[in-house]
């Protein structure tokens, strides 16, 4: 069984940064598409930053140019999302998705598709106060 582990999340002021990790444990096999979504309290759970299986990389307009997806490709268990210059906007709980079986492009990850991924971490609470 898998499981995903989210950390780094944390209350900062507008402008400021975090970086958010998450750790796969208990799978033998290669994760096929990751993602990281979000849900602030009231709205309904969005895509922020994908890798597809291509390697692609897509992100929600909300974030272009402010966060960073990235895995460590050493290890292929760990999968981070650098966010910079952020806004009271960004307050969400945040969760890292996994698929083990389909084959998504990025942008397939980020929609629909990715809302049914395999694997989901519990979450890590992002607070931005301005």
């Amino acid at each position: 069984q898998v499981r995903l582990v989210e950390s780094g999340g944390g209350s900062v002021q507008a402008g400021g940064s975090l970086r958010l990790s998450c750790v796969a444990a208990g799978s033998t096999y290669s994760w096929t598409a990751l993602a990281w979504f979000r849900q602030a309290p009231g709205k309904e759970r969005e895509g922020v930053a994908a890798i597809g299986t291509d390697g692609s990389v897509s992100y929600a307009d909300s974030v272009k140019g402010r966060f960073t997806i990235s895995k460590d490709n050493a290890k292929d268990t760990t999968l981070y999302l650098q966010m910079n210059s952020l806004k009271p906007e960004d307050t969400a709980m945040y969760y890292c998705a996994a698929d083990y079986m389909r084959r998504l492009t990025a942008n397939q990850a980020l929609g629909p598709p990715g809302l049914g991924m395999d694997y989901w971490g519990a979450g890590t609470l992002v607070t931005i106060s301005s």
